[in-house]
């Protein structure tokens, strides 16, 4: 049978079509399982593949641990009527004379509103001289203000009112209803009552976290256990500073999920079953169960338990396996904890593949008949 050169060029054509096509890569969401065991350790590669079991869940559920130190605990209260540096008082003075020092003409009292109580701690009155009044309640300045006085003036009578408490201040930033700088006063003197005052949290509370600075100092806590432990509930200083902030962990999802992306913390501890449903769970259509990876670099101490060695130096690639298909596969998806910059994955059922191929092989043959058609004509 005579083929002319044309028509020999095209079926050419076809067939090097045909061929392109088979020897095209199939899309998928990423490797297989297969594939991820051949990069293990076992097999030359540079991570440890490791099927999660209760030993390996007990030495990896490590969830942040934020507290404050003893000295923060420590600190007692602010007693109210303290006065400090920065504080503003109000003075009012009566002479037993009509021509007093102080008071005007006519008058027996005089009154020295807005005395600033300097930064070392002093305040001016007239003809009692410079007078501490940092650390002195208002009824112990006006002991001494009336002592200085005494003998100047016969008698002398003295009222001291603490007008405002700016000299022992705290700011607050961040989530919280009303930013700004706050006195410590009698309602205000512990950390929930000072967050109170500044209209509370705005954020989640599960995954808030309160941060105080004090004197270069800073130490962090759960907004949570603010109310869990009475003892966070530590003492207001002059000063303090506070942020209030989310959680900004995060870990990856990939493969066959609900969705792929980098995905916030919702809680204190995460599990594997709650990151899985965080997700929108895994992909009914293409997802296989006995395939749930999370990918970790993983510390030297716990490299060497979970893998029941001693010799590993410095961090670790780790991959940690869940079947979730085995009889405890699911309670041990929900004991595992998922960690700061983790990344689930999923991969593809075996069956996804082979549908993809036949799919791509009945495609190819179409287009090949397609083709081959053309070309007759």
């Amino acid at each position: 049978m005579f083929t002319s050169p044309t028509r020999a060029a095209r079926i050419a054509v076809i067939f090097v079509l045909v061929a392109t096509l088979a020897a095209c890569a199939l899309p998928r969401s990423g490797p297989n399982k297969r594939e991820i065991y051949s990069g293990s350790v076992q097999k030359n590669g540079d991570a440890f593949v490791v099927a999660v079991n209760d030993r390996v869940t007990r030495a990896t559920a490590i969830v942040p641990a934020f507290g404050f130190t003893q000295q923060f605990i420590n600190a007692a209260k602010i007693g109210s009527d303290t006065i400090s540096a920065g504080d503003t008082l109000g003075l009012t003075i009566w002479e037993n004379v009509d021509d007093g020092l102080l008071a005007s003409q006519g008058a027996n009292a005089a009154s020295l509103e807005e005395v600033q109580v300097d930064g070392a701690g002093y305040i001016f009155v007239p003809y009692a001289g410079r007078i501490r009044a940092a650390g002195n309640t208002p009824e112990a300045l006006r002991r001494v203000i009336t002592e200085k006085l005494a003998n100047q003036t016969p008698d002398p009578q003295v009222l001291v009112r603490r007008l405002a408490g700016d000299g022992s201040t705290v700011s607050i930033t961040g989530s919280v209803g009303g930013q700004g700088i706050y006195p410590i006063e009698r309602p205000t003197r512990t950390l929930t009552a000072m967050l109170a005052r500044a209209g509370g949290v705005t954020i989640e509370p599960e995954i808030a976290q309160v941060t105080v600075f004090r004197a270069g100092q800073q130490a962090k806590i759960w907004f949570q256990d603010l109310y869990k432990n009475a003892n966070y509930d530590i003492a207001m200083r002059g000063g303090d500073r506070i942020l209030v902030e989310e959680d900004t962990r995060s870990f990856t999802a990939l493969g066959a999920t609900g969705t792929q992306n980098r995905v916030a913390f919702e809680s204190q501890a995460l599990s594997a079953i709650e990151a899985i449903a965080q997700v929108g769970g895994l992909s009914s259509a293409v997802a296989d169960p006995t395939g749930v990876f999370v990918f970790r670099n993983e510390t030297e101490e716990i490299s060497n338990l979970v893998l029941g060695r001693d010799d590993l130096i410095g961090a670790q690639r780790l991959i940690y396996v869940l079947n979730l298909t085995e009889p405890n596969g699911v309670f041990m998806a929900r004991d595992f904890v998922i960690r700061d910059g983790d990344t689930v994955y999923v991969t593809e059922a075996p069956f996804v593949q082979w549908s993809k191929s036949l799919n791509a092989i009945i495609g190819t043959l179409g287009t090949a008949n397609t083709l081959n058609s053309l070309a007759n004509n």
